[in-house]
């Protein structure tokens, strides 16, 4: 074999060799949490959308992740290694990693970023979040309904715009069903920690709530109220093995089609950034099945549940006032987009002060 042939066919496999590793390279998919994933709420939902990433494109993907970082410096530094460690396209999950994102894209422009629950984007970075005050909204009305002591109670992570609205179209469901109802608020700055968590609902219970709802990630209010014999909601994920006489429904996080739907579009070139806010309607927002509560109530949190996913009923319609009596909406007006992100106050008939 002459030398000419030799080279031929050298650069021949080299080529065929390069090909294969081209047809074989995996888009790299990272995902960042502030809570552990079995936590059992918040991040264990996340994490199962991960999952089914793997599950929807088999060896074509390789998936990795870091648990329980903080949102600060925490964030920006795990950010950069994932995208110096070759991500394609990272999904940041929580509320507080929105500078970071934005921070790291800069540095990486060439990697997809996705933040959940924020509202700021550049070209490389989008943002997507859900419309769970809808579920909210119909947990309102059934606790409204249920409470005999017309105290219910909500145990709050920290003072940001979406759980700031959460609490208030949790109130507004009850109040519209019951004028009488209060809302005790506890603020315990942090996602996740099930001690803190707990006793902060122990402790409203012992003021007279009956019925109690959550923005943490873990099922410690949950099962407090099965403890004391009232009732309560599940958080992101259905947690009735937690608590099956306290239960009433749950919030249900369906992240698994967007991710699936943003790493499709990485894999063939079609990325672009966006704004993405799921709906019960396209099943992005879903709901535990109804318990423990009388017939009635389960019909009327039925009705609602299915006049906010057919778009009859929007629980930020006016006339909504604010906490101090000045107007947020007048009469029809609808709430916009920014107004939700934005919500750093409460609506009237909240008592307790903002923190």
């Amino acid at each position: 074999m002459n030398i000419l042939k030799k080279i031929a066919m050298t650069l021949g496999i080299v080529a065929m060799s390069a090909t294969t590793a081209m047809a074989e390279e995996k888009t790299k998919v990272g995902f960042i949490y502030v809570g552990p994933t079995g936590d059992h709420g918040w991040t264990y939902r996340h994490d199962i959308g991960r999952k089914q990433v793997e599950e929807a494109y088999g060896d074509k993907v390789e998936t990795f992740y870091v648990e329980s970082v903080g949102e600060g410096p925490d964030s920006e530094r795990v950010l950069t290694q994932m995208a110096l460690n070759g991500a394609d396209i990272i999904f940041a999950t929580s509320f507080g990693y929105m500078d970071s994102v934005l921070n790291v894209a800069k540095k990486f422009p060439n990697i997809k970023f996705e933040h959940a629950t924020g509202y700021k984007q550049s070209e490389n970075a989008a943002n997507y979040g859900l419309k769970l005050y809808q579920a909210r909204h119909v947990q309102g009305v059934i606790a409204g309904m249920m409470t005999k002591t017309d105290k219910i109670c909500y145990i709050a992570s920290f003072p940001i715009p979406e759980v700031i609205r959460e609490i208030n179209t949790f109130f507004l469901g009850a109040r519209k069903h019951n004028p009488n109802v209060e809302i005790s608020i506890a603020w315990v700055y942090t996602w996740y920690n099930p001690g803190k968590e707990k006793d902060a609902a122990n402790a409203l219970i012992s003021q007279g709530c009956d019925v109690v709802a959550q923005h943490t990630d873990s099922p410690a209010p949950l099962q407090a109220a099965e403890e004391k014999g009232v009732f309560g909601f599940g958080q992101a994920s259905d947690q009735m093995k937690f608590a099956p006489k306290a239960q009433l429904t749950a919030s249900i996080d369906n992240w698994g089609p967007y991710y699936i739907d943003k790493v499709g579009q990485v894999m063939d070139g079609t990325w672009t950034t966006g704004d993405y806010f799921g709906h019960m309607n396209e099943g992005a927002v879903q709901m535990a099945p109804f318990a423990n509560m009388p017939p009635e109530v389960e019909a009327e949190a039925q009705r609602v549940k299915d006049a906010i996913t057919d778009g009859e009923l929007f629980g930020f319609t006016g006339p909504i006032n604010k906490q101090d009596g000045s107007v947020f909406l007048a009469e029809g007006e609808v709430a916009t987009r920014m107004q939700l992100d934005t919500m750093m106050f409460y609506v009237e008939g909240i008592k307790s002060p903002m923190p």
